[in-house]
C-alpha cells in the first residue's frame, strides 16, 4: 500500500514538472529567436480626401467615363480602332502574360497552405564495403535494393507565414489586373489621340487647299492685270511664288498624315499598311465636360495605376509580417509507411514494411543577421511601394486638374479666335474684291489672305487639341475602370505593421 502512494506521488511530481517544462521549453524556444526589435517604418498611404483639391477640381456633378467612353466622339471606326489595338497590341499581350505569372505565383503559395503527399519508387544496385557496417552475407556483394514509398507533409504554420505568402500573392495579382486594366487604358487612348491627330491634318489640309485654291486665282488675276499694264512682273513673280510655297505646305501635310497612318498602324499592332486602309475620321466634338463629384475620394478605385499602386502596398504588408514570422520556429509533421527490400522476391511481403510519423522543428537562433536584414529589405519595399502610390496619386489629380484647366481655357480662346477668323475672312474677301477693281495693291490682299489662314488654323488647333484634353481626361478618370475588389482604407493597412516589444511575441 505505501509503494502504491509512493509511486503515485512519483507519477504526480513527473507531470508537474512534465506540465512545467512544457512552458519552459517554448519560452526557451521563443528566447532563442533572433530578434527583429528595432525594425519598422513610419510611412502611410496619403488620404485623397486630404490633400487640396477643392479649387482645382470642383465638384460639378458630371458622370464618369463610361467604358465605352469613345463613342462620345459619334466616330463607329474610332471604335474598332480600339478594339482592333486592345485584341493586337503586343502591349496587351505582354500585360497579360505578367497576369498569368502573377496567378501561377499565387496558386502555388496557396498550395504550400495545403499538406503535401508524394510516392516514390527506387531501384538501386549496389556493391556493400566488406569493412563497414553491413554485416555478412551481405558484405563486399551486390545487392538489388527496392524501395516504394507514400509520405505525407504538412508546415503548422503556426506563426501565419504561409498564410501571409498567399495573401501577399493575392494582393499582388490584384494589383497585376490592375496593371493589365492600365495598359488596356493606355492603349485606346493612344489610339484616340493619334486618331484625332490625323483628324487634325485633315482639318489643316482642308485649309492648306483652300489657300492654294486662293493663291491660284490670285496668281491668275495677277497674270491678267500685268498683261494689261495694271501691274509689273513683280507682282506677277510674287503670286506665283506664294503659289508655291502654298503647294509644298500642302505636300509637307501629306507626309505627315502618312506618318500619322504609320503610327496608327503600330498602335493596332498589324504593321504601317493597316494604317493606310483607314477612312478618314469623322469625329464630333464629344460630350460636355463636367467632374464628377467627389472626385479625389472615387478617383482611387476608377485608375488602375492607382489602385495597383494600393494593392501593392498591401501586398508589401503581408511580405512583411512573412518575413516576421521567418524569426520564430517552424514546425513540420510529416509521415510515411511503404517497402523496401533486397531483391524482388522479399520486396511485397510484410517484412518488408517501412513506417515513419513524426514532427520536425527547425530554430533560428544565429544567424549572422540575415532574417533582420531580409525584414529590413522588406520595410524598404513597403516604403517604396508607399511612395509610389503616393505619388501615383498626387500624379492622377494633378493629371485631372491639368486637363480640366486647358479645356476650359480653349474654350475661352476659341470664342476670340472663331471671331477673329470671321473677320479675317469678311477682310480677305473685301481685299480681293478692291484689287480686282483696281483698288488696292496686290500685297493688301496678300497679307489679308495671309491673316486668314493663320486664323483658320489657329480655331481648328484649338478645336483638335481640346478634343484630345477630352481623351486624356477620359483616361486620366480611368476611362470607365472600378477596381471589382476595392481595397477600403478599412480593409488595407494604413502603414506597415509595427513590430512589437519583444520578440517572442508574434503579429
Amino acid at each position: 500500500m505505501q509503494t502504491q502512494k509512493l509511486s503515485k506521488a512519483g507519477r504526480t511530481g513527473r507531470t508537474l514538472r512534465a506540465g512545467k517544462a512544457l512552458p519552459l521549453l517554448l519560452s526557451v524556444w521563443l528566447a532563442g529567436c533572433a530578434s527583429y526589435a528595432g525594425i519598422s517604418s513610419d510611412r502611410q498611404v496619403t488620404d485623397a480626401t486630404a490633400l487640396q483639391t477643392a479649387a482645382s477640381l470642383p465638384a460639378e456633378q458630371g458622370r464618369w467615363p463610361a467604358p465605352d467612353w469613345a463613342a462620345q466622339f459619334g466616330d463607329a471606326q474610332l471604335r474598332a480602332l480600339i478594339a482592333e489595338a486592345i485584341d493586337g497590341s503586343p502591349s496587351i499581350d505582354m500585360a497579360k502574360a505578367r497576369l498569368a505569372a502573377a496567378a501561377a505565383f499565387s496558386e502555388g503559395a496557396n498550395a504550400n497552405t495545403l499538406p503535401r503527399v508524394d510516392a516514390s519508387y527506387a531501384w538501386t544496385r549496389q556493391q556493400y564495403s566488406g569493412g563497414a557496417l553491413v554485416p555478412p552475407p551481405y558484405a563486399s556483394s551486390w545487392q538489388t535494393e527496392n524501395r516504394g514509398l507514400i509520405s505525407a507533409t504538412y508546415e503548422l504554420d503556426l506563426w501565419g507565414k504561409n498564410r501571409e505568402a498567399l495573401a501577399s500573392s493575392v494582393s499582388a495579382r490584384r494589383a497585376a489586373e490592375a496593371e493589365s486594366e492600365q495598359v488596356r487604358l493606355s492603349v485606346s487612348s493612344a489610339v484616340a489621340r493619334a486618331y484625332n491627330e490625323l483628324a487634325r491634318l485633315y482639318t489643316l489640309r482642308d485649309i492648306a487647299q483652300d489657300e492654294v485654291a486662293q493663291r491660284t486665282a490670285l496668281a491668275r488675276l495677277t497674270h491678267a492685270r500685268a498683261a494689261s499694264g495694271l501691274d509689273t512682273e513683280v507682282e506677277q513673280r510674287t503670286a506665283e511664288g506664294d503659289l508655291d510655297a502654298s503647294q509644298a505646305a500642302l505636300k509637307a501635310l501629306d507626309g505627315a498624315l502618312l506618318a500619322t497612318r504609320y503610327q496608327l498602324g503600330a498602335l493596332l499592332g498589324r504593321g504601317p499598311d493597316r494604317g493606310l486602309a483607314i477612312a478618314r475620321p469623322a469625329m464630333g466634338p464629344g460630350d460636355e465636360v463636367r467632374l464628377p463629384g467627389n472626385l479625389p475620394a472615387d478617383l482611387v478605385s476608377r485608375r488602375p495605376d492607382i489602385v495597383a499602386a494600393r494593392w501593392r502596398v498591401d501586398a508589401s504588408t503581408h511580405d512583411i509580417k512573412v518575413a516576421k514570422a521567418g524569426f520564430y520556429p517552424d514546425i513540420n509533421l510529416s509521415a510515411a509507411i511503404g517497402l523496401d527490400a533486397f531483391g524482388f522476391g522479399r520486396f511485397l511481403t510484410a517484412a518488408s514494411r517501412i513506417a515513419n510519423a513524426g514532427p520536425a522543428i527547425h530554430l533560428p537562433i544565429f544567424d549572422a543577421g540575415a532574417l533582420r536584414a531580409q525584414l529590413k529589405g522588406r520595410y524598404a519595399e513597403f516604403d517604396m511601394a508607399v511612395a509610389n502610390y503616393n505619388q501615383t496619386l498626387i500624379s492622377a489629380l494633378t493629371e485631372v486638374a491639368t486637363q480640366l484647366a486647358q479645356i476650359r481655357a480653349i474654350d475661352a480662346q476659341l470664342v476670340d479666335a472663331v471671331h477673329a477668323e470671321q473677320n479675317s475672312r469678311r477682310a480677305r474677301d473685301l481685299a480681293l474684291a478692291q484689287y480686282r477693281q483696281g483698288l488696292t495693291t496686290q500685297l493688301t490682299v496678300l497679307n489679308a489672305e495671309t491673316s486668314t489662314l493663320a486664323r483658320a488654323q489657329a480655331v481648328a488647333q484649338l478645336r483638335m487639341t481640346r478634343r484630345d484634353r477630352q481623351i486624356a481626361l477620359a483616361a486620366s478618370l480611368g476611362g470607365g475602370y472600378t477596381d471589382s475588389a476595392r481595397v477600403a482604407p478599412a480593409d488595407v493597412a494604413m502603414r506597415a505593421p509595427v513590430p512589437p516589444a519583444a520578440a517572442g511575441q508574434p503579429q
